[in-house]
């Protein structure tokens, strides 16, 4: 008998995360989110425009410009968050206790909305520099597990 590799839980469910951004409409940042409970998929979500509206790809991104510590920064603001769509596309009583997958870690107003959504989890791959350490702070004190996914 051949040798037999079975994915773990965090693999399969990051995995699942990861083909959920292929759906995103912005060109910028593919980024998706699934809420899992008792290991069973609850719902999805990715970054992208709201329904019924054009996306980035069909109208192009509509930038911001900001200032962050004196430098002159950018960021589309056509885009609804994948955590905000998720949250939108889910009920509370399937997020209780639940856990989410995303493909990067969230920005601090999204990890606000997460902290307040009934959840325990978050796993994250791809590291959001800019707000990790406050999310860090603000899932401690709301007792939510936050941690890196990391590939074999």
């Amino acid at each position: 008998m051949g040798s037999y590799y079975r994915k773990s839980w965090d693999e399969y469910f990051m995995e699942l995360a990861f083909t959920v951004a292929e759906r995103a409409t912005c060109p910028r940042r593919h980024v998706g989110a699934i809420l899992v409970k008792d290991k069973k998929l609850m719902g999805t979500g990715y970054n992208g425009s709201p329904s019924g509206v054009a996306d980035c790809y069909e109208q192009g991104c509509l930038i911001e410009h900001y200032n962050e510590n004196g430098e002159t920064k950018e960021r589309c603001i056509r885009t609804i968050h994948a955590e905000v769509n998720l949250m939108l596309f889910t009920d509370r009583v399937d997020r209780e206790g639940a856990t989410v997958y995303l493909t990067d870690s969230p920005c601090y107003n999204c990890a606000k909305m997460l902290a307040n959504s009934g959840i325990k989890e978050v796993v994250y791959e791809r590291l959001y520099e800019k707000d990790h350490e406050k999310v860090g702070i603000l899932f401690d004190e709301a007792n939510i597990s936050y941690r890196q996914y990391k590939r074999e």
